[in-house]
């Protein structure tokens, strides 16, 4: 099984420092899982967090230089913990950095994919973390929760495991109110759900319950099977890879995405749309058509050729987003002329 591990910064940090303890622990029973045979990655936060102790920090940096400033510093001892955690076990981990933009180009992205899996082919257990010393908000991820579903499906995982400082998903904040259940099983991301998760992250994390579901419901529409456990709970990860139900589980799709459908769903960002009509939106969605000029209705944004667009109906919402052939400037004239008329 070839798995992806998100560890949070709440697990990794105690006050505004590294919890080498933690980060022990959570290494030997991240070793006995890939001593099973399972090819393990993990994405990793805790870098600024790191970082704060050196720069005497007591709080998150709130403006990007000093995020940048802090991460630079601790991304070094944050690696050196988990050298020394897994060296232990006999384990060989290997530092990879990503921005958001290395999903963007089709090079780049395969280039990342071909990295991992050779790593991977090595024995090697990848500790991948956002390139927090040069991200800007641009090329962020926005937390590590969607960085780690991202890779997920980059490296065809079967498994994507989030690693809370609570059991899994709850009926309510089992924080703020004692008869909150956990849920153990979801089928599908409903709006319900997602408001079920609502809630702010940690003083030094960036993540929440709500950023989970939102990874877990990328994941499964990938067909990647997504569980969310309590990291701090001795065994767990390991009685989970043994079969056992643990915290909640979200079933995936049945059938998986195309990896290169899922790198167009999932990696690139659209900022501009196209509007079409009924039919075009039935041919899209029932008949996985592309997209012909005769059912465009009207272009929004800026576009070139080549750039990842949103397809939205005539009231505007967002259903399907692939890549465009021609510009925005081509699309506005060649909207509603049929193919014939396009060759002429």
């Amino acid at each position: 099984m070839r798995a992806v591990i998100k560890i949070g910064s709440s697990l990794l940090t105690t006050g505004n420092s590294l919890d080498e303890s933690r980060i022990g622990a959570l290494g030997t029973d991240i070793s006995e899982v890939h001593s099973m045979g399972n090819e393990v990655i993990i994405v990793s936060s805790g870098a600024v967090a790191a970082g704060m102790k050196k720069l005497g920090l007591k709080r998150k940096p709130s403006d990007i230089r000093h995020k940048q400033a802090a991460a630079s510093v601790g991304q070094s001892t944050l690696m050196w913990a988990y050298e020394k955690s897994f060296s232990i076990h006999g384990k060989k981990v290997a530092q990879i950095l990503l921005t958001r933009d290395a999903f963007y180009d089709r090079v780049r992205y395969i280039n990342a994919k071909n990295t991992i899996l050779t790593l991977l082919d090595y024995n090697i257990i990848p500790v991948i973390n956002e390139n927090d010393s040069v991200a800007i908000d641009e090329i962020k991820f926005g937390d590590n929760d969607q960085l780690a579903s991202l890779v997920a499906g980059l490296v065809d995982a079967d498994r994507l495991v989030m690693l809370s400082d609570v059991d899994g998903l709850y009926t309510r904040d089992p924080r703020r109110y004692k008869g909150a259940g956990l849920i153990p099983v979801v089928e599908k991301i409903t709006p319900e759900i997602e408001a079920l998760s609502g809630g702010a992250g940690s003083l030094v994390g960036t993540g929440g319950m709500y950023s989970k579901v939102l990874a877990a419901k990328r994941a499964m529409q990938c067909g990647i099977r997504v569980n969310i456990i309590n990291g701090k709970a001795p065994g767990l990860l390991m009685s989970l890879f043994q079969g056992n139900p643990c915290g909640t589980e979200f079933k995936p799709r049945e059938e998986r995405i195309p990896a290169r459908k899922g790198w167009i769903a999932f990696g690139l960002r659209a900022r501009s749309s196209i509007m079409v009509d009924n039919g075009a939106r039935d041919a899209i969605l029932s008949r996985g058509k592309s997209l012909l000029p005769s059912g465009i209705i009207s272009v929004e944004g800026s576009f070139g050729a080549g750039d990842a667009v949103y397809c939205t109906d005539r009231g505007g919402n967002r259903f399907a987003k692939g890549l465009t052939n021609y510009s925005a400037e081509e699309v506005g004239k060649l909207k509603g002329l049929r193919t014939s008329e396009i060759e002429k």
